[in-house]
Order: C-alpha cells, then sequence, then structure tokens
C-alpha cells in the first residue's frame, strides 16, 4: 500500500485554527445526536458486542476538539441510556477513546484541551484510516465526522500533463471534463475499499460504525453539488489572482485539492463490494447557514474552509495571497453560492450512515 498524503486541519488556537472555525461541523454533530440516541438504542446488541469489561470507542480524523469530544460524549451517553433501558446500570462498562488523526495532526492541543470532566480513558492513534490501525476485533464503535471525503491522495492521473485527465485551471473534479471525473471516483472507490477493509478488521461483529460527510446527491453532475461549488470557488478565486499577476498559472494547474464527495448510492455500492457491514440507517442532514443574515455567514464559511486549507494553500503558493484569496472567497460565496444554495440550483447536504459489522 502506498504511503498515504496527510492534510491535518489547522492545528493551535488561533484566529484561523480549526479549533475556532469548526462550528458548521459542530452543528452537524449535534443535529446527529438523535439519530445516534436511536440507532443505539435499537441496534447496539449489547450481550453479543460487550465480552469485556471497557467499550472501546475510536475517533477517526478527530482533527484538535472541541468536535470530537462532543462526538463522543454523544456516544458514550447513548451507550449508557441502552444499559440502563435494560436495567442494567450496574453493568455499564468503563469507556476507552481512542482518538485518530495523521501523525502531523496537532495531538498536543487535542489532548491539552480534553474536558477535565471526561468520564472515559483517553489514547491518541496517530496513522491513516485508509489502512489498519487497531488490533483485531478491538473497537465497539467507530465515529468520523467530515474525514472520509479526503482521499488518501490525488489521483496521479490529474497531475499528468500527456494524461487526457490533467487538470488544467481547475483545483477540484467538479467542472472538469469525464476523464478527470473519473480518475477522483476511481481513487474514492480504492481508498474506501480499504477503509471499509481495514475496519471490518478492527470492529466486532455486531459493533457499530457511524460516518458523517458532505455528499453528492444521486443522479446529479458534480457541479450541481453544493460541497463541490464550495471547492470550485476557490479556484475560481485562485484564477482571479492569476489574472492579477499575483499567482502562477503553473502552480494552480499543479495544484488540486483531495477530495471527492461520494453519493448515497456510491457508499451502498462500497459497503455491498465489501460485505462485512450492513447499512442500518441513512439520514440527510441538510446545510445549516443558510438562514438569517447572509453576508456573516459568508466569512463564517470563508473561515471554516481556512481552517481545513490553509496548510495546503501556504504549501504550493506561499503565505503572501492567503489572506486576500479567502477574503475573495468570502465574496463569491455570499454573491454565488448561498444564492445558489437558497433557490436550490444546487443540491446536498450531509449525510449520516450507520454501519454494523455482520458476522
Amino acid at each position: 500500500m502506498e504511503m498515504p498524503e496527510a492534510y491535518p486541519m489547522k492545528g493551535g488556537d488561533g484566529l484561523h485554527s480549526y479549533a475556532k472555525n469548526s462550528y458548521f461541523h459542530r452543528g452537524i454533530i449535534d443535529v446527529a445526536k438523535q439519530f445516534l440516541n436511536e440507532v443505539i438504542a435499537e441496534k447496539l446488541d449489547i450481550g453479543t458486542v460487550v465480552s469485556s469489561k471497557a467499550f472501546c470507542i475510536a475517533d477517526l480524523g478527530c482533527s484538535v476538539g472541541p468536535n470530537t469530544f462532543a462526538a463522543v460524549e454523544n456516544i458514550i451517553e447513548a451507550v449508557k441510556s441502552k444499559y440502563q433501558s435494560q436495567g442494567l446500570n450496574s453493568k455499564i462498562p468503563e469507556f476507552q477513546v481512542f482518538f485518530n488523526d495523521h501523525v502531523s495532526n496537532d495531538f498536543n492541543l487535542l489532548f491539552t484541551s480534553l474536558p477535565q470532566d471526561k468520564k472515559y480513558y483517553a489514547s491518541g492513534v496517530p496513522g491513516s484510516f485508509y489502512g489498519r490501525i487497531f488490533p483485531e476485533a478491538s473497537l465497539h464503535f467507530v465515529h468520523s465526522s467530515f474525514s472520509v471525503q479526503w482521499l488518501s491522495g490525488v489521483p496521479k492521473e490529474v497531475k499528468n500533463k500527456s494524461s487526457p485527465a490533467w487538470n488544467k485551471g481547475q483545483i477540484h473534479y467538479a467542472n472538469s471534463g469525464d476523464e478527470v471525473i473519473r480518475a477522483y471516483k476511481a481513487q474514492y472507490e480504492k481508498d474506501m475499499d480499504q477503509f471499509l477493509e481495514a475496519r471490518a478488521h478492527e470492529i466486532v461483529v455486531g459493533g457499530l460504525m457511524v460516518l458523517m460527510f458532505l455528499f453528492n446527491p444521486d443522479g446529479i453532475h458534480p457541479s450541481q453539488s453544493s460541497a463541490n461549488m464550495m471547492l470550485d470557488l476557490i479556484g475560481s478565486s485562485l484564477i482571479d489572482l492569476v489574472k492579477e499577476g499575483k499567482v502562477d498559472e503553473e502552480k494552480v494547474d499543479s495544484f488540486n485539492v483531495p477530495m471527492y464527495f461520494m453519493s448515497p448510492k456510491e457508499l451502498e455500492a462500497a459497503v455491498e463490494r465489501n460485505g462485512c457491514f450492513s447499512i442500518e440507517r441513512m439520514e440527510n442532514i441538510p446545510l445549516l447557514f443558510l438562514t438569517g443574515n447572509t453576508s456573516p455567514v459568508a466569512h463564517k464559511i470563508a473561515a471554516h474552509m481556512r481552517a481545513g486549507m490553509e496548510d495546503m494553500i501556504k504549501q504550493q503558493f506561499g503565505d503572501d495571497i492567503v489572506d486576500e484569496l479567502f477574503d475573495l472567497y468570502a465574496k463569491k460565496v455570499d454573491k454565488i453560492f448561498i444564492p445558489c444554495a437558497l433557490n436550490s440550483s444546487i443540491k446536498g447536504g450531509n449525510l449520516f450512515v450507520m454501519l454494523k459489522r455482520k458476522a
């Protein structure tokens, strides 16, 4: 297996950090709590899942907090409620939580900001989730929010000038040719197959896994997806800077964002190929920011995207353009993205999926 590339969120707790600009993700985690409670109440088989005194939870792509802590607390509360509903209050196990992300993640901030009143044992597990990172049948519950859309790397074809899939003038696949879209899709399928294969080894029979991610609705072109448009506007902003002579065009041509927003049917196909999981629940959580005064929202979206992409931008283009780039981006979000989202000319949202490990 090739070594995966790493794309950590902006570390630290500064103005542009992920810790200070991940409230949209937190909102989705809060909305998903109801689904989480219902599925754990209905689908968690305490007798077969927990044969030891510790209930083991892993959050894959945890970043730096605080969202990972909220997600973990939601899971633990739901599991405790399951025990209590069956009159097993005295049998509630201890909880072991594994926080996983790339080696370059800011684990220092993660662990210095752990809740002081946490009711679990915490461990860090560095490494890519596109391979094995836990022992066989060691996990009872896996959670991953807004991480599986990150590919293990940019498809090689889109960076090759002699390839039909060379993605000149674009930083993503949404408005590119069919060859580029196929290259991204092939990379996604390979990555998701590896992801599910690894989790099939690590999760006990009857164990549960929650995935949440921005998605591309079934049957529409990627350019009509809200998630893809948000990325495409970053490319558009870079092209504006090229026209002003502030960015080298060749650097844009060689820059590609390693994200793929799968559709529900694509996820279903991956689960079927793997054969080790059943889909127990799938829910669409709409975009949460399309209310109220849109201008501040546009700046919040820009800050959110910056927290996730600033390090990639700096690595490719240097430090000098970052502020101007995301100022341009905020204006495009305000004038283009939010009106399109409000009038439903683009589709999408966030997908909540619960999988169960089959025998």
